[in-house]
């Protein structure tokens, strides 16, 4: 639809000088061309996939700031001392060879979980009936090292 306008003549009288005719144009109501609306669109979904990358980017520093994960992190891991700490704390529920039982196949979980995720997967005790496990530093950089082994 397209906008409709009025134009109305009116006199300007300032004192007892002379008078001018000015034009003024009304809006009759508030539609709008339909390029100015498809516009708007694009400038909105524009702005949308501008700001998400810098949220989820952001996101991301903030993990990266947690002083546990951090260390964790600039721990080297040892795949063997890994696969015994999986072994006594996680293969009741996840299997001897993390193809799931109670608890989900963790095979490939690096795929589908970043190092944060994994970290904070293992330590939170968010998703019962999962605990809550409070490795050491090394224990939790050698089990991420498993982990990712997978």
């Amino acid at each position: 639809m397209y906008l409709q306008t009025q134009s109305i003549n009116f006199k300007l009288c300032v004192g007892n000088e002379n008078s001018k005719t000015v034009e003024a144009t009304l809006l009759d109501n508030h539609l709008t061309k339909p390029e100015t609306l498809i516009q708007q669109i694009v400038i909105f979904v524009v702005a949308i996939l501008i700001a998400l990358p810098l949220i989820l980017f952001g996101i991301e520093i903030i993990k990266g700031s947690d002083p546990y994960v951090k260390s964790v992190l600039s721990l080297q891991g040892n795949l063997v001392q890994g696969k015994a700490i999986f072994q006594i704390n996680c293969a009741g529920c996840h299997g001897l060879e993390a193809n799931g039982l109670v608890g989900p196949s963790l095979r490939q979980i690096s795929k589908y979980k970043s190092r944060y995720g994994l970290i904070h997967q293992v330590t939170s005790g968010e998703t019962p009936p999962m605990p809550k496990f409070q490795p050491s530093l090394q224990e939790m950089s050698d089990l991420l090292t498993y982990l990712e082994s997978l």
